[in-house]
């Protein structure tokens, strides 16, 4: 299929019965149809098939399975669509952090696209950043302009604004506080980043599973076997402790689409990410 071609099936798993036109509402609305159907998620990874971080290859991998990855598939994906659709789409590096180390480390972790061209009122520069691959964030694109914003109930900021970048602060229930952005990363620096990421022993991403669907005015999560909905103020937890309900927390719960996926793994999938979670209860509980 040509790129065109690619990106229609794309839009069809998203609901499109046709293209839309390059605004910045059907922007803010293709944002939101993403993160509805493709969860952030590293079965792929956890399955030891990582699935590749090509944006052509991501968008294929959408259209036929309603699977993507991780920041890097997402946002990968979302960059070529964007382009195709006729948007100004560029790239940036950005660099996910907890603590105030990792914060001035600045190490290259995730995938950031700025779109240009579309000027407001309040946005008279006219570059948004769109952001479906930080999981339980941003629920739209975000105007590239120092100030506090609140999404369903879930409060941002974005402070230090340049040309160079800019810097993020996510909502306290986050799964992580913070994220630096700064100039565009090499094809050579992102496939580095994919491969030390994604690579066990020590991959971020090889050791627990974690899928999350960021909707509207909630956040859906499965981490190992704990189940977590997350509404502003509040969180409601529960242990997975059967097959059958992790299967539905993950599938049903989040929207994971399980095609192409074989039974006999995905339960071996589960033994050991419950082995691991009992491990976690013990130590926690003391």
């Amino acid at each position: 299929m040509t790129t065109s071609e690619t990106v229609t099936s794309y839009l069809s798993r998203l609901g499109y019965d046709d293209r839309p036109p390059p605004t910045l509402e059907s922007l803010a609305e293709l944002h939101r149809r993403h993160l509805a159907h493709i969860p952030y998620e590293n079965l792929g990874i956890m399955l030891g098939r990582p699935p590749s971080i090509d944006p052509r290859d991501s968008v294929e991998r959408i259209a036929r399975v309603g699977r993507a990855g991780y920041c890097f598939h997402h946002n990968g994906a979302l960059g070529l669509v964007l382009a195709d659709l006729g948007y100004v789409v560029s790239r940036r590096a950005g660099a996910v952090w907890d603590n105030d180390d990792e914060r001035r480390a600045r190490v290259l972790n995730h995938l950031v696209l700025v779109v240009s061209g579309l000027p407001t009122d309040e946005n008279p520069d006219g570059h948004w950043w769109p952001d479906v691959g930080l999981g339980d964030a941003i629920a739209e694109p975000l105007p590239l302009v120092a100030g506090d914003y609140e999404q369903g109930g879930f409060a941002y900021a974005i402070t230090e604004v340049s040309a160079e970048g800019w810097s993020f602060r996510a909502d306290p229930q986050g799964s992580f506080t913070g994220c630096e952005v700064g100039a565009a990363p090499t094809e050579a620096e992102v496939a580095s980043c994919h491969s030390g990421l994604s690579t066990p022993p020590d991959g971020h991403f090889t050791r627990t599973l974690v899928v999350q669907r960021r909707m509207p005015e909630h956040v859906d999560v499965v981490r190992g076997c704990l189940a977590t909905t997350i509404t502003p103020g509040h969180k409601d937890e529960a242990e997975l402790t059967t097959y059958d309900e992790w299967r539905a927390a993950i599938a049903d719960g989040c929207g994971l689409s399980l095609a192409e996926v074989e039974d006999e793994e995905l339960r071996a999938l589960f033994e050991r990410q419950l082995a691991a979670h009992r491990v976690f209860m013990e130590s926690r509980d003391g």
